[in-house]
Order: C-alpha cells, then structure tokens, then sequence
C-alpha cells in the first residue's frame, strides 16, 4: 500500500510541474571529482571532449553482450585450427610398475623364440623377414649383438615345446601363445598389466618407437619369482591379474584406435590339482597335446611342495611371456596401432591364448582405462571398449578376481572423468575444437558406461552416476567462481575499484555461462541426460547476486548521506554493473519454467534505484555538454541529401544514446519505472529546448554583416534543426513505452493513477512542442523582421500607384521579390518549416495590408480595388495550386477582417449604416444574459393598416447611474436606420423616479409599409436612459428588435390575434461604437453629411458612457 501511495504522489507532483519548461528549466547541478563524496559547494562542469568520450564509454557498455558474443565466436574459430587442446589431469596416485632388466632379458628371450617358431601362413601386414624382426627386437630391447647370438643359439638349440595351431583369420591382430608354456599349446591365460614405460626406450635417442619385448618361463619360476601374484624384481607394486578361464589356441584382437599400454605379460594358469587328480585324467587325454598337458600336469603338481598330497599342494601358473609396447608421448594421437615388426610377434603370442572376445576387451578396457590415467588416449577407442564388452557380455564367464578387477577399473575410471568433468573449463576449454570433441567422447562414453549390462552387474551399488556428475558440475563451478574472486579480488581497493572488479567477475561469469548454455549443456544432455547449464548457472548467478547485493548495500548506504553527489567515473561504473547484471539475468530465459521462478537476481534493480536517479543527473550533464559542442562547432552548412546541419545530428545522436541506455536498463518494474521515465522526458524536453535557444542566439549573432540570402540560408537550417529535434522527440510515447507505464500504473493504482501519468507525461511533452513552436517563431520573425523594408517599400508602391496604371503592374515589383524568396525557402526548408514560414509571410503581408487600408479611410473606391487584386494575387501565390498554404487556413483571422474592411471601404454611407444595424442585430441574437438589465416589450402588427404596435411593459436590473444607488430610467423607442424611415419620429416613455425595475405598460405606434420591413436591417431600437434634471440624460443600455420578427406574412404578431402573444424578453447592452470599423469609416467621409450625423448621434452616446 505504501508503495501505491509513493506512486500516486510522485504522479501528483509531476502533474503539478508540468507547466512551460522556460519557466521550470534550472541549471544542473555539477558533478564531484570523487567517486562519492560531501560537496556543499557546486563544481565547475566537465568540458564537452569528456563528454563525446563519455558517451563513447556508454555506447561501448551498450554493445557489451554483442562484442562478447562476437568475441567468443571469433575465439572458437581460432581455436578450431590453432588452438591445441591442454593436457589432461595426471593422477598422481597411480604409481605404475616398472620390471626389472632380469625380466626385460626373459621377455627378450620369450620374443626371440616366438619370432624362431613361428607358424603358419604370414598374414599381408605381417613382417616375414626374420632379420627383419630381430633388428626391431634389437633396437628396443637395446640388446648388443653378442648377446642376441648367445639369446638365439640358446633357443634354437632348446627344444620344441609344442605346435601352435593357426587358423586363417580376416582380422589383422594376433597375439600368439609363446612356446614352451604348455605342450598343447592351449592354455588358460592371465594377462598382467604393468606400468606404461616400463621397458626401455627404442634407442636412447628419444624417438619414442613401437616396442615388442618378450620372454617365456616354462617353469614357472619366473627366474625372480615372477608371476600373478609375485613383484617384480623387488618392487612394491604388484602388477594386476585377470584370470581368464577356459583353454586358449588363439586371441584375436580387433585393433583399436587407441591403444595406452605399454606392457602385456601373459600366464599360463595351471589348476590347483593333485597328481593323483591328474592320473585319473589320463583317460581323458586323447592325442599327442592331450598327453602333453596330462605329464605337464603331474610333473608341476609333483614341483610345487615336493609331496603327492592333494590336500597341501598350490599351483603355481607358468609365465608366458611379457610383451612391452611404448607408445608415442604425442597426446591424444594413439589410436591402438603399433608397427609391422611389434604386431607381428604380438599377434604370434597372442594367438595361443584362445582367449573369448569379451575376455580379450574386458583385458583390453582393463590395459587401456588403466593407462589413460597417465597417458592419455583417445576416447573413442575406450568408448568401443565398452560397447564390445557390452555386446559380449556373459555374466557367468566373469567371476570372482575378474569381476572385482572389472569393478575397480569402471569406478577409477568413473572417478578419474569426474575429476576431468570438476576441471573441464581449464581441461576442456571451448576455445579449443578438439578438447571439445574428446569432451564430448568422454561424456558419451560415461554415458554408456551407466546403461551397460556389465556396470550394472558388477557395479550395482553405483546407480548415482547422475548425482556424482551434478556434484562434480557444482564443485568445479564453485571452484572456478573462487579462482575468479581471487584473480579479481573485488573485496580490496576503494569502492569504486570494488565495482569495477566485480564487473569483470561478473562479465567472466556471463562468458562461462554462454559457453555452458551453447556448447557445454548440449553435449552433457545428449550424453548423459544432464542439464548442465541449469546446474552451473544457478549456482553462478547466486553467487553473483551475494557478492553484488554486498557491494550495492554499501554504494545506497553512501548516496543516502545527505549531499553525497555521485561522480562521473562512480556512475559509469554502476550502470556497467547493472547492464553485466542484466545481460546474467538475461540467461534465465534458456531455464526451464520451474527453475527461472524464484532466482537470487529476480529483484536485483531494487539495488540500483537510488544511484538510478543520480546517474540519470550525470547522464543530462553530459547531454548539455554534448549539445552545447555542437551548437558551437555548427558552421550551420545543411548536410548530404538533408536541410539540417550537424548539430542537429549530434543532439538526436545524443538523444538516441541516452534512449539506448533506457532500454538496456529494461527497468522491470513498470510502475516503478514512471519515475525514470518522468525524469526522462523532462531532461529530453530541456535539453530540446536549451538547444533550440541556443541555435536562435547564435543565428542573432551571426546577423549582423550578413547578406540577405546567406542569413536566411542559415535561418533556414536553424528552423530545419529545430524542427529534426522536435519531430525526434515525438517518438517518446513509443521509444520510452508510455503505454505500458500507464497500464502498469492502472494495475497499481486504478484508472485515476493511469490519467495522472497521461497528463503528467503528455504535459511535458506538450509544453515542450510549445516552447519549439516558440524559438521557431522568434526564428521566423527574424527572417521576416529582415523582409519588413522590402514589403512595406512595395506595398507603398502599390498603395500610391496612380490610377492610370492597371493592377498587374502595380502589383509585380511585390510578386517579384516573393517569388525570389520562395525560390530560396524552398531550397533550404524542409516542408512543415515552409509552411510556417509561409503562413507567417502572409500573415504580415495582410496586416501591413490592412494597416495602409485603415490609414486610407475616406479615399476613391479605386484604392480599394486595387488592394482587393492585392490580396486576391497574393492568396493564389500562397495556395500555390495546393501545393503551398490551404484556402482555408488563409481566409481566416487578418484575412476575413481585412476582406470585410476592402467591401466596406467600397459602400456608400448609407450601405454602412446598414450593415452597422445588421451587425448589431446579429449582436443581439447572441445576448443570453449581460448586467446591464433587461427590457419586456410586446409587438404586433397590423397588415391592412401597415401599424406597428409596440407595448413596453417594463423593465429589470437596471444599472444604477445616480449617487443614490437607483436611476429615472425611460426608454426611447425608434425605428432604424433613418434613412429608410425619414417620416417615422422617435417616442419615449414616462420617466420612472428612483428605480431598478421600472414598470411603463405604454402603447406606442408606427406606420410600416412592406417595402420597409422587407429589408433585414430594418429594425425597432430601444434606448434605455437615466433622466438627469440639471445635466445630461446618462445612457443605461439599448435593445434592437429586426422587424422581421413582427411584421414578416405568417409570423404571429403579424395576425389578428397578435395582441395575445407573449412579449419579448430584450437583454440590454453597452458597447462603444467607436470600437466598430464602420465608424471610422462613416467617420472618414467628411464631405457625407448622412455619415456625419449618424457619427454624431453615436457619439453622443459614447460621450455619456465616458462621463459615467
């Protein structure tokens, strides 16, 4: 309620200003040096090359949100193809393996003998070349030329273990069983993965090479103990385990695009049996491999403690064979291929291991997720990890070691993306196209993760994905907003400084923001059904609003103190703030409906009303700087294709920005905003009407020296450019949206409250049209104050032109030098100027017209006439065949007087008398009421006996004429004009002593023929006077009735039963009858004795209301 009442008040009070701005225009107040402070004492203005550069400032604020877009385009676009994309978040926890050079020597060896027992057919990408793959195994074991002989006799005098069988295969990635493992060459495998880079570099020149290194272990021992479960060499970490079941000839590997391992050591998993378990196999064994397996059987369960007794035997699972691979340290680039030489021995290992296509990519996610957390691979290739293993999954082949192991590698991979997606803004940056593009496969690949069988098996628990991905959203979003804060820090400096920080926060907030809603929420919906950029701005934009509300409670709390003025560099940096602010709160639109209801930025312009109001002050300062600059840079030269000159153009200029300005304040409170608008539209119509003055003083200055065409060139370009301001200016009702200030308003406060901001606003405009109209009349009448010589030396000529010489040539020398200055009006003028400057031409011709008229009273009717073809010539030249002034604007005021003076002048005496009778009939029609009195007569008419009887009844309200406060009135009663009744006398009544209501009741009656009451200035007049014994009978009033009324066929009064009609009420009058044109005329005419009378007469009358 109080809030309606504000706004009813301050609606009242600007009705109550709305009076002309020349009266209510004050000077501005200065503005203060300091951001805020106590200036009793106003201070000298800003100079006006501050102000162009202030509004510069403004119109740069203006296009902020435009300029962000644009730059951020042009950064995505340098980013697509310079920008690389930044490397990845290492986890540091994970401490990969490094083997030991024992073992390095082993896998040499298992290599060697793979390359020396190769089977089977060579696929077209293999190398066949044996020296070939002994020159690459040289170079990345670094192994000397001595030792490799002692490494190759050593294998090709050992002997055969077993016979690998192969199978033709479209796929071109084998991996082969090592010899010497088990007999039949089938069996169960477990892969070992350790840490990336544990083998040496190709050739310590630091190219980083493809690399195969292998060794074989028959025993299990391991030379070192190395095995599943055993370390390396003596390191801590142990190398982690799949166990894969089931006998394996054969692995086929579909070559993945990326591959982020550097090592793959292969087991031979041996059952945990007794020999006495493996005789009774024996009649299971058929075929050579069959009994190979069966005595490998027996001779390791008799190895491992020595005993026949099932009860205390362990397995111990023969080593197959290590095979390390270095990859390029180029990021992102691997896609899983190696070369022909490292795929060759791989694919001869591997395809002894006979592993299923679901162990092959559960090994493979394994190795290659666990990589990527040091090495980074590419994301595509772990994302066909995890559909291959979602196509082939088998819950009942993944038990126990596998499962849990399969569990562990999705959660630290799961874990490890969540870490990336908390620092994807450093991470995965928008500048960069292919950091997005592996953030897009990343999130896809989490994405899948979540829906796959094998997740959902072997990570039950984790059914949360969404909520860790929203946590990680929020922290990483709040971290980034703290690194903002502290790379700003916007809680130090002065207060000023404060703000100016805080809208760099806030327009690196926006940017972050724009960047969530274009391309970062798109690719975490699609991907994972996330909106990310509700997430992130939300928590965002409360931030903002916290930091902001903080800072503005202590910038209102300043400005409240009584005389704390705000400085220009203070204002500019809060309407930057509040435009960084809105262009924030703009983002709400892309949330959905339920959460754009209640944000912490919804009511942020309540922070801004009171520094609003100032702000507005500094903005009108700069305004009158700006506009006083360009008056006095005006050389008053009319523009390209335009009639108005610069000036003209920098204050629409002006206005246009200071209009923009309102707009981007979107103030959102309608009601509230009447006030600003108000505020608005009074500092428009000042700053109109202050430029308007000033362009009319400078056009009085620059008159004098100046020729007659130069000066109204330039007057022309003045009223042009009053004109280009005052049409600019009535577009305010639709730029700064009054009708929704008055509708928002009805809503507040009812249909009085939407009047009062009608009247209030339309006031101001109004008055301001006025007071243009006006500087445009002062401007015109100096143009025609310029033209005044000329005309009247012309209209002199006409008025003494002899009567010898015929109208036309009288008139041209006129209507010469007219038509030379509308050949210069119509050049320079734009069309609503010319017809101003136009009406007021003729109206000065018609005065000055009417003014040599009025001085020639009396003289020959040819005089007259002349001026009668003066006027006639001059209305057709303004009408211009309708292209100029209208007939009908023209034949008004001067112009029907001075066309009734020209008739007039050319009557006869009698002619004027007559028409001073009609006058005064017409006169007497419009009397209703007058305090003068009123007189009750009745008239009839007898027509066979042509008699006129008037009956006076009496009379009312009588002025008092004499020092007792009554009169002795009587009433003399006479037939008009006399001339047309020269035998009809005048009668009066009685005279009735000491009375305002006299009462007579007389008779009196007059001869009338037809021919006489025919005419409509035939008239009775009834004369009221004051009877005075010693002096001057004093005039009270007078009455006239058209005898028309009485006498006229048909009417009552003119019947029998006349006598009976209802008298006649007739109000009195007191005019002065020299105040009529027509007595200067009769009066004029010496030489007319009619005249001369009929001037007497009047005068006399006139005489005693003087004497009164």
């Amino acid at each position: 309620m109080t809030t309606l009442l504000d706004l009813k008040s301050s609606v009242l009070r600007q009705v109550q200003r709305s009076q002309s701005l020349r009266s209510r225009r004050e000077p501005p107040p200065p503005t203060a040096s300091s951001p805020l402070t106590h200036c009793p004492d106003p201070l000298p203005r800003r100079i006006s090359e501050e102000s162009v550069e202030f509004f510069e400032r403004m119109n740069a604020i203006l296009q902020k949100q435009e300029n962000m877009m644009r730059a951020a385009q042009a950064e995505c676009q340098r980013g697509a193809c310079t920008v690389p994309p930044p490397q990845e978040h290492v986890d540091q926890a994970f401490i990969p393996d490094r083997i030991s050079r024992t073992e390095l020597d082993l896998l040499y060896e298992e290599a060697v003998y793979t390359v020396v027992n190769r089977v089977g057919v060579s696929s077209p990408e293999h190398v066949k070349s044996d020296d070939e793959l002994f020159a690459y195994l040289l170079k990345v074991f670094d192994m000397g030329e001595e030792e490799h002989e002692i490494i190759l006799q050593k294998v090709q005098e050992s002997k055969v273990r077993f016979v690998c069988g192969v199978q033709a295969q479209e796929r071109r990635e084998q991996f082969t069983t090592p010899q010497g493992a088990d007999p039949e060459g089938d069996g169960p495998e477990i892969h070992s993965l350790l840490d990336p880079g544990a083998g040496p570099e190709a050739d310590g020149t630091g190219v980083h090479d493809q690399t195969v290194q292998g060794a074989s272990r028959a025993d299990g021992s391991g030379g070192d103990g190395a095995g599943p479960g055993a370390a390396h060499n003596g390191h801590d970490a142990q190398p982690v385990a799949w166990k894969v079941a089931g006998d394996v000839e054969e692995m086929t590997v579909e070559k993945p695009a990326v591959l982020g391992v550097d090592e793959v050591v292969a087991w031979d998993h041996d059952d945990d049996v007794s020999v006495a378990e493996a005789c009774k196999k024996l009649n299971e064994v058929s075929g050579l491999r069959g009994m190979g397996r069966y005595f490998k059987q027996i001779a390791k369960s008799v190895r491992a403690n020595g005993s026949a007794s099932s009860g205390s035997e362990e397995n111990v699972d023969d080593f197959l064979g290590c095979i390390n691979i270095p990859l390029n340290r180029e990021p992102y680039n691997w896609n899983g291929q190696v070369s022909p030489p490292a795929w060759t021995v791989l694919t001869h290992h591997a395809v002894q291991t006979d592993l299923s296509p679901l162990q092959q990519a559960i090994i493979r996610w394994q190795c290659y997720s666990s990589h990527h957390r040091t090495q980074r691979v590419c994301y595509s290739l772990l994302l066909r990890l995890l559909r291959t293993i979602d196509a082939e999954w088998d819950p009942p082949a993944v038990r126990g070691d596998l499962e849990r192991q399969l569990s562990d590698s999705f959660r630290l991979y799961t874990e490890h993306c969540l870490c990336l997606m908390k620092n994807m803004r450093q991470v995965f940056p928008c500048t960069s196209a292919a950091a997005i593009t592996r953030y897009e496969l990343m999130l896809r690949g989490i994405g899948y993760m979540q829906n796959m069988r094998a997740f959902k098996t072997v990570c039950p628990l984790r059914n949360d994905l969404h909520l860790d991905i929203t946590t990680a959203i929020k922290k990483g979003t709040a971290e980034w907003y703290e690194s903002l804060i502290a790379r700003y820090k916007p809680e130090e400096g002065t207060l000023e400084e404060q703000l100016k920080k805080l809208v760099q926060v806030i327009d690196a907030a926006c940017a972050d923001v724009q960047w969530a809603q274009n391309i970062y929420n798109k690719l975490f919906y699609s991907a994972v059904k996330v909106d990310f950029f509700s997430i992130s701005y939300r928590l965002l934009e409360k931030q903002v609003a916290d930091d902001v509300n903080v800072a503005m409670e202590r910038v209102c709390g300043t400005l409240e103190q009584e005389s704390s003025r705000l400085s220009q560099t203070m204002g500019e940096t809060i309407f930057e703030l509040f435009v960084s602010l809105k262009i924030l709160k703009g983002f709400r639109e892309f949330l959905p409906l339920k959460d754009a209801k209640m944000l912490a930025l919804t009511g942020f312009h309540n922070w801004f009303k009171s520094s609003i109001h100032k702000w507005l002050q500094i903005v009108h300062d700069r305004s009158c700087d700006r506009i006083r600059k360009a008056v006095d840079t005006d050389k008053l030269e009319p523009l390209q294709q335009a009639k108005h000159s610069s000036s003209a153009v920098e204050v629409t200029a002006c206005f246009s920005q200071v209009r923009e300005i309102w707009v981007q304040l979107a103030w959102p409170d309608s009601a509230g905003a009447f006030i600003f608008v108000t505020r608005l539209t009074d500092n428009f119509c000042s700053e109109a009407v202050c430029y308007s003055e000033m362009i009319t003083h400078k056009i009085e200055r620059n008159q004098l020296g100046r020729d007659h065409k130069s000066f109204t060139v330039q007057l022309c370009i003045a009223l042009n450019n009053t004109e280009h301001v005052r049409v600019f200016l009535g577009h305010l009702p639709r730029d700064l949206d009054w009708q929704g200030v008055e509708r928002a308003m009805e809503e507040s406060c009812g249909v009085e409250g939407k009047e009062q901001v009608y009247k209030a606003l339309n006031g101001q405009l109004f008055n301001m049209d006025l007071d243009l109209q006006r500087e445009a009349k002062r401007l015109i009448t100096l143009l025609t104050d310029k033209m005044l010589p000329e005309l009247r030396r012309y209209i002199q000529h006409i008025s003494l032109s002899p009567d010898s010489i015929n109208n036309d040539d009288a008139v041209s020398p006129l209507m010469k030098y007219l038509q030379d200055t509308m050949v210069i009006l119509t050049e320079n003028l734009v069309k609503e100027n010319l017809t101003r400057v136009l009406q007021s031409m003729w109206e000065l011709l018609l005065r000055m017209i009417l003014d040599t008229v009025t001085e020639n009273r009396g003289v020959q009717v040819e005089f007259y006439n002349r001026f009668q073809y003066t006027v006639e010539t001059l209305l057709q030249f303004f009408h211009a065949r309708g292209e100029g002034l209208f007939l009908e604007d023209m034949k008004s005021g001067d112009y029907k007087v001075l066309d009734e003076e020209l008739k007039l002048n050319k009557c006869s005496s009698f002619e004027l008398i007559e028409q001073y009778y009609l006058e005064k009939i017409s006169h007497q029609k419009t009397l209703k009421h007058t305090r003068y009195g009123r007189i009750s007569v009745k008239c009839y008419y007898d027509a066979p006996e042509q008699r006129l009887t008037v009956e006076i009844l009496h009379a009312a309200d009588i002025i008092a004429l004499d020092a007792n406060g009554l009169s002795d009135p009587f009433v003399i009663v006479e037939l008009c004009p006399h001339h047309l009744f020269p035998m009809a006398k005048s009668q009066r009544t009685q005279v009735k002593l000491k009375t305002l209501h006299p009462v007579f009741d007389e008779l009196f009656y007059f001869h009338v023929s037809p021919e006489q009451y025919r005419h409509r200035f035939a008239c009775l007049t009834f004369t009221v006077m004051d009877y005075d014994w010693l002096s001057t009978n004093d005039f009270a009033g007078e009455a006239v009735a058209p005898l028309s009324d009485f006498c006229w066929p048909g009417r009552p009064n003119a019947s029998a039963a006349g006598k009976s009609v209802q008298p006649v009420i007739l109000h009195l009058s007191r005019s002065k009858p020299s105040e009529k044109p027509i007595m200067g005329m009769l009066e004029a005419r010496v030489g007319d004795r009619e005249a001369q009378e009929f001037v007497r007469r009047l005068k006399e009358i006139e005489k005693s209301m003087e004497e009164e």
